[in-house]
């Protein structure tokens, strides 16, 4: 005898959704969402989907029927509930679209609570097009299962930055110039809340370096021998720190 197919099914669609769902109350898709799920993965009626909303979890719904320009969508039971991230910040300086954006979905994946962008003087960007990095973010955590979106800020001066940090976070920042020590190790020597701030391509100027060493949160750590771009720095710093910190250990 055939065993049952699990359902709902592994390569069943995920989509993230504007407010809370409970079971039993319909959800209309339309516009891009209903062309991903009618046109893209060609869902039908009685197809599985996986929504989340930021809110409750994740939840499997069952397609009651699709069109053209519309998916109406049945939740028929929750899944998993809203995940708890570590209380991690990003703060990485502006880049040009294509590297921030590598940082925004990577930062996604590795399971930031919040990304708080950062213009500093040697800046190549100034501006973040929210609406790109929002569908950037969402579609990041959408591919890699998150239950549970990163919070995205508009992009603040460093000084602002610094000016409204909480007092009881440690800010860890990236420092190339001076002795600092390893980032795995000082990470490991302070509980959460925490932030890291990453600077832009060239890093630093000696004034922001003074203002962030001057800071009563700040600490510095070095991310190894090497010079690394500030993607890198960024993703491969936070990768340490959840190592270190966050959800991928055993820390409590």
């Amino acid at each position: 005898m055939a065993a049952t197919p699990a359902w709902p099914p592994r390569s069943a669609p995920r989509l993230f959704v504007d407010g809370a769902i409970s079971a039993g109350e319909q959800r209309v898709l339309d516009g891009p969402q209903a062309h991903y799920l009618g046109r893209v993965m060609r869902v039908g009626e009685g197809d599985a989907v996986i929504l989340c909303d930021d809110v409750t979890g994740e939840w499997a719904a069952r397609v009651v029927s699709a069109s053209k320009r519309e998916i109406v969508l049945d939740p028929v039971e929750m899944l998993r509930p809203r995940e708890d991230v570590p209380d991690f910040t990003l703060c990485p300086a502006l880049l040009k679209k294509p590297r921030f954006d590598q940082v925004l979905e990577k930062a996604t994946e590795l399971g930031v609570a919040k990304i708080r962008p950062v213009v500093t003087r040697r800046c190549v960007a100034d501006s973040l097009n929210m609406e790109r990095a929002r569908t950037v973010v969402t579609e990041a955590a959408e591919q890699c299962a998150r239950t549970a979106l990163p919070e995205l800020f508009e992009p603040v001066s460093l000084a602002q930055l610094l000016r409204d940090w909480p007092e009881d976070a440690v800010l860890w920042f990236a420092d190339e110039m001076g002795d600092a020590p390893p980032a795995a190790t000082a990470f490991a020597e302070r509980l959460p809340p925490a932030g890291l701030l990453i600077g832009p391509e060239g890093g630093f100027d000696d004034g922001e370096r003074e203002d962030v060493r001057g800071f009563l949160q700040a600490r510095p750590v070095t991310l190894g021998p090497r010079i690394l771009r500030a993607e890198t720095a960024a993703i491969a710093a936070t990768a340490v720190w959840m190592g270190a910190m966050g959800d991928w250990g055993a820390v409590d």
